[in-house]
């Protein structure tokens, strides 16, 4: 309870912070900013149709696992199992960082523990089972292996920290 006050209160204070920022920015050069918001609005444009294809399967997967169910899974109670499991996951599901971070939170507002979506969110943004054909072509397979499993284990301990800070 007390960790989703402190993210609250953080997020805030970084709203205000950018928004500060962006009143320097306008005040100091408006047509740049404009510029700079018109660019941000077409970025935003073309991830808004990924960012909407995962909440909709996240909000399709939380309608039909109810939230004992995952927190049975991948709850704080489910111990390494459930971090093993949210490694794995995040392991092979492609997804960037702006719907991870999402996705991790709707998680833990349903019954998720801070251990396993620190897994899953430290392998899925380190490990790359999908995108290892490519890597392999630039790598080598050898440090593609090698790298991937480094990242791999590296979530655990990423698991571990979290679990003993929190």
């Amino acid at each position: 309870m007390f960790i989703r006050s402190v993210i609250k209160v953080t997020t805030g204070i970084l709203y205000v912070i950018a928004f500060g920022f962006l009143g320097v920015s306008y005040i100091k050069d408006r047509e740049k900013t404009k510029m700079a918001l018109k660019k941000a609005w077409r970025a935003f444009e073309n991830i808004l149709p990924q960012f909407l294809g995962i909440i909709i399967v996240v909000g399709l997967l939380l309608s039909v696992l109810n939230p004992e169910v995952i927190a049975k899974v991948l709850g704080g109670q489910s111990g390494w199992l459930g971090v093993i499991i949210s490694s794995v996951v995040g392991a092979i599901t492609l997804m960037p960082p702006f719907v991870a971070f999402p996705t991790a939170a709707l998680l833990l507002e349903n019954g998720a523990g801070l251990m396993q979506m620190a897994a899953f969110v430290s392998s899925l943004m380190m490990v790359g089972v999908l995108t290892a054909p490519i890597e392999i072509q630039y790598l080598g397979k050898k440090l593609t292996f090698w790298r991937n499993l480094l990242a791999f284990i590296f979530s655990f301990l990423v698991a571990y920290i979290i679990g003993r800070v929190v």
